[in-house]
This record gives structure tokens, sequence and C-alpha cells, in this order.
């Protein structure tokens, strides 16, 4: 466990534990990213017990976790998030105690590790954010109502177009096709479609 004691490796595992960390915050629910953040963060603990650590450092470090939290409730907080990477990096380089203003972490290390956190937390997390927020491409629900073409004969299978697309139908009444319908409800992805009476070619 001697390897731990050296600020570089405590770094590095603090660094990456704490990544996974909030990337398990954003797409919670698969359990790998929760065991390896606890892994490494236990790891990243133990070796600064050991080694000492700057409060306020520590300090920096969990308060950024509330523009991250900002961040992914509300889509378009780049700032929030940008703030938060910069408190990742600057509490996790300067956690462990030096002397003078450099950090005890090798400086080339902490530029590297740095810069490769900075583009992926901003680059995946943005992603992750836009995708939760982002509307489904078709609100199935909205087509209750609309008027389509049947493409094919429609009873107990069928075609109709609807919306600009082509959608599996069933129907209680054979319609025959090229007459207009009428969706009145949906199973699963199959439209459930009458014969349009009033719009009929």
């Amino acid at each position: 466990m001697e390897i731990l004691y050296n600020p570089n490796i405590a770094y590095v595992l603090l660094v990456v534990g704490f990544v996974l960390a909030l990337l398990a915050i954003v797409a919670p629910g698969t359990g790998l990213l929760e065991v390896g953040a606890f892994f490494l963060l236990a790891l990243a603990g133990f070796a600064t017990y050991q080694i000492g650590f700057n409060l306020w450092a520590l300090i920096i470090l969990i308060l950024s976790l509330i523009p991250f939290v900002y961040a992914i409730r509300k889509p378009k907080r780049e700032w929030a998030l940008a703030l938060s990477i910069l408190g990742v990096i600057a509490g996790s380089l300067y956690l462990f105690p030096s002397e003078g203003f450099l950090p005890a972490v090798n400086p080339i290390l902490a530029a590297l590790v740095s810069l490769l956190v900075a583009g992926f937390l901003w680059w995946t997390i943005r992603k992750v954010v836009t995708a939760h927020h982002a509307r489904p491409l078709q609100d199935l629900q909205s087509l209750i109502g609309q008027i389509g073409e049947a493409k094919t004969r429609v009873q107990e299978e069928g075609s109709v177009q609807m919306a600009g697309e082509l959608w599996s139908a069933r129907s209680d009444k054979p319609i025959p096709a090229g007459s207009r319908v009428r969706v009145v409800s949906r199973e699963g992805f199959v439209l459930i479609v009458t014969l349009d009476e009033h719009s009929k070619k």
C-alpha cells in the first residue's frame, strides 16, 4: 500500500474517482460507475489520510458539486459546468500539502490529467444533459386524431402514411388502400385507425 502514499498516484485516483462519481450522478442505474467511483475514492481517501490534506482544497472539491448539480438540472448552463470542472481540478490539484505555491503533484501530470478530465467532462456531460432534456423525435400521443392515408388495405394489419411516416395500423372494419383514415388510439407502435368519413377520397 506504500504506492498510495505518492501524491501523484493519490491525485490520479482521486480525479478518476470523482469523474466516475459525477458520471454516476448524470447517468445512474448501471451500478458500474457507482462501484468504480466508490472503490477509487476509498483508495484516494486512504492515501489522503496518510499523506495529509489542505482543508480549503477539500472544501473547494466538495463545493464543486453545487454548480455541477445545477448544470445537469438545467440545459444550457455551461458556465456552471465549467465552474464545477475548475473546482474539481483546483481542489484535487492542491489537496495535498506542499511547500510554496506549486502543488505536490507533478506539474506535467497535473496539466495532462486536467486537460483530459476537463475535455472529457465537458463533452460527455453536455451530451448526456442534452439527451436527457431533448424531446422525443415523435410524440406518439400527438398522432391520435390526425388524418392520414391507408397505403395498404387495413383491418387486422396494414400500413398508413401518418405525419410523413409509414406506420403499422389496424382497424375493426376493413379500410381500402388509398382511403383517408383517422387515428383513434394506439397499441404500442401500432396505430388503431378508422375510415375518415368526412375526408374520404
